[in-house]
């Protein structure tokens, strides 16, 4: 088992937590759907429009969580929804830009380290601006002083977003390499699980715009990353007695919407 016992103690509570809260905030969004409540009833369409709601802030509202969780054991420091810096270099921004264009026209092919040491020449270089990157799902800094930076994505990204997500990690390096240009600096996407199991997870669409080893983790990559070896499969696992725990307080609650 990868995950201690007070590990997985951490994990259950945020997921309930979680799951607690959302019950409690959570409002369906009040459309007449007559045909479909009349064939499946109130409560079952009740909850497919939970599900729905909660598959599109599943990253906050639980992945989050549950990687820092995971993560404060094993790392010097671990931040959620974290600011990577505020300002960035006039020449790292070139620089960039000059990266993004070489990958778009197929002039050049992702390498990440390589980009990594051509902004760290520029990140001081020229004016420096003020700026608002965004926000950084997950920020850790190892007990080796080397910093990893996440982006959480949904299990299919739209493959017309990759050049923003490249943008994303190369603005979150230049923001911190202008305020310790010596950093050891590392940022990913993240996919939390491969919805392809068990074939492998399909990243030829990334291919071209990601350096697909040292920009993307998936699956199990990211947890165990986190938590050590075998922490996904311990994370399903959690996942799994969490759910058996909460099952009639899940159902009494759907149950509701059949009483109106």
């Amino acid at each position: 088992m990868a995950l201690s016992k007070e590990q997985v103690n951490s994990v259950e509570e945020v997921l309930k937590a979680s799951l607690r809260n959302k019950f409690q905030n959570y409002k369906p969004e009040p459309a007449s759907m007559p045909f479909h409540t009349r064939l499946l009833g109130k409560d079952r369409l009740a909850l497919y429009s939970f599900i729905h709601s909660l598959n599109t802030n599943f990253g906050t509202s639980i992945f989050e969580p549950v990687g820092l969780a995971l993560a404060q054991k094993n790392f010097k420091m671990a931040a959620s929804q974290a600011t990577a810096g505020d300002q960035i270099s006039s020449a790292a921004q070139a620089e960039i830009q000059k990266i993004i264009d070489g990958l778009i026209t197929v002039t050049s092919s992702p390498n990440k380290k390589e980009e990594i040491e051509r902004i760290r020449k520029v990140c001081q270089t020229g004016q420096m601006i003020k700026v608002k990157p965004t926000k950084v799902d997950l920020m850790f800094e190892s007990k080796g002083g080397a910093y990893f930076l996440f982006d959480i994505k949904t299990a299919k990204p739209n493959a017309g977003g990759f050049k923003e997500f490249k943008r994303t990690l190369l603005e979150w390096v230049a923001v911190v390499l202008a305020n310790k240009p010596d950093a050891k600096i590392n940022t990913f996407i993240a996919i939390p699980y491969n919805p392809y199991e068990p074939e492998p997870y399909t990243r030829w669409t990334m291919r071209g715009m990601l350096d697909l080893e040292n920009e993307l983790k998936v699956a199990d990559e990211f947890w165990d990353f986190l938590g050590g070896k075998n922490t996904y499969k311990d994370l399903l696992d959690c996942f799994e007695r969490v759910g058996i725990e909460l099952r009639d307080e899940i159902d009494d609650y759907f149950k509701r919407f059949n009483k109106k």
